[in-house]
């Protein structure tokens, strides 16, 4: 079975607010082996809403909406979903009690506009709200030619989380025939999206039973991997076997096979060979720093750092000669080096990184341009230094600076 969300609520198509329901709802109904097949956001307005939900009825088993329950003119999601199903709204006398008991008890006088949200739809099971006024509904029953559910949920993810969780879960665990999906998420570093796929896709285009999704980031490609069974067992041999296939062709840059982020990864090689590590940064100003320290556990491997920007701070706390900064420049292979070795020395740590760069978008020359980074690692007995030339903003360029440290240092560790 398939299922599509619908957001409802015009604040959703502003800049000031996100939808974050959809995500728990995706995962949730992912575990039941249910695949989620579009997602939308629809405003307050009564035919766009109308449209909506009939055309999520034409492609979709089940239709789940979020929001507009409430009491006010703009909550207009039961009208419109008894529109899309041509059943009837009726008003619960019961749920009308319970709405004056809720205000008497906190002794305010209920508006007779509450009283809409004792609007059911015919044949509607009452999905009760213990955490606000609004209830929300579950109607399933024959739409055209296919069984169809509905369910209505509330939009506060307080209400909407607890509602799914006590009332919806387990009825869709008895309604939903047995499948399942099993996922993998393969990360590459320093692969271009276009050559990753140049690789891959001789690979992923014979498992037509497996769905891959390819997403790229600043330094890294993911492989999204999706597959469905009646049988978990079936499903994960699927993809287990996808994955060990890209994981062999990408040999020396894949770093993750279950959605691991870099960081973590150099953390674990760094505890199994009992190593630590130390970071001079200058343009990526404590983002490589920052992103080792961001696993838990951390304190066990990362001794400290310190962010160089200017040229006396190089010197004073990563000893690079003044001469040397002269000579070549702050942005030199050179002066890389020597921050990683002498941050490897004044921390006393295993390996030692060096971190200068342009990051942009101002500062640079024809010599020296905007995303030329050169990044140092060594480990007290060998020095590597790389110079790179990384596209895009300066949070782009950091970010790539960053990425091509870590994955250095596991390159090293491996």
């Amino acid at each position: 079975m398939n299922a599509e969300i619908i957001a409802i609520g015009s604040e959703l198509l502003t800049p000031f607010r996100q939808d974050t329901n959809s995500l728990y709802l995706t995962r949730r109904l992912n575990e039941l082996g249910v695949e989620v097949i579009r997602k939308s956001i629809v405003g307050d307005h009564r035919g766009h809403l109308a449209e909506a939900v009939t055309q999520a009825l034409d492609r979709a088993d089940i239709v789940i909406t979020m929001g507009g329950l409430g009491p006010t003119e703009d909550d207009l999601t039961r009208e419109c979903v008894a529109e899309a199903l041509g059943v009837q709204l009726k008003r619960d006398n019961d749920i009308v009690a319970e709405l004056y008991a809720r205000f008497a008890a906190r002794r305010v006088k209920m508006t007779e506009n509450n009283a809409r949200q004792a609007d059911v739809l015919a044949g509607a099971i009452v999905l009760p709200n213990d955490r606000g006024s609004a209830p929300g509904q579950w109607w399933q029953d024959r739409w055209g030619s296919r069984q169809k559910i509905v369910i209505l949920l509330p939009g506060p993810p307080f209400e909407l989380e607890a509602m799914f969780e006590k009332q919806c879960f387990e009825r869709l665990q008895h309604a939903v025939p047995a499948q399942h999906i099993a996922t993998r998420e393969l990360r590459i570093a320093l692969v271009g999206e276009s050559t990753a796929d140049h690789r891959a896709a001789p690979i992923y285009t014979r498992y037509t039973d497996v769905e891959t999704t390819i997403l790229a980031g600043a330094g890294e490609v993911q492989f999204h991997l999706r597959a469905r069974s009646e049988s978990p067992e079936e499903a994960e041999e699927r993809v287990e076997e996808l994955a060990n296939e890209l994981e062999e062709e990408f040999a020396e840059e894949a770093f993750a096979s279950h959605g691991e982020k870099l960081e973590q990864i150099v953390g674990y090689y760094l505890q199994m060979r009992n190593a630590t590590i130390a970071v001079a940064e200058s343009c990526t100003g404590g983002l490589l720093a920052q992103r080792l320290t961001s696993v838990s556990g951390s304190s066990r491997y990362f001794v400290g750092g310190v962010v160089a920007y200017s040229n006396d701070m190089k010197t004073a706390f990563a000893d690079v000669p003044p001469l040397m900064i002269a000579e070549n420049g702050a942005v030199s292979k050179q002066v890389a080096s020597a921050l990683a070795e002498g941050i490897r020395k004044r921390c006393r740590a295993t390996f030692g990184v060096g971190i200068t760069g342009v990051a942009g978008p101002t500062g640079g020359t024809d010599e020296k341009p905007v995303g030329l980074v050169y990044v140092g690692v060594t480990d007290g007995k060998r020095i590597e230094v790389v110079e790179r030339k990384f596209p895009g903003d300066r949070d782009r360029i950091r970010m790539w600076a960053s990425q091509q440290a870590l994955d250095m240092v596991r390159r090293r560790l491996v």
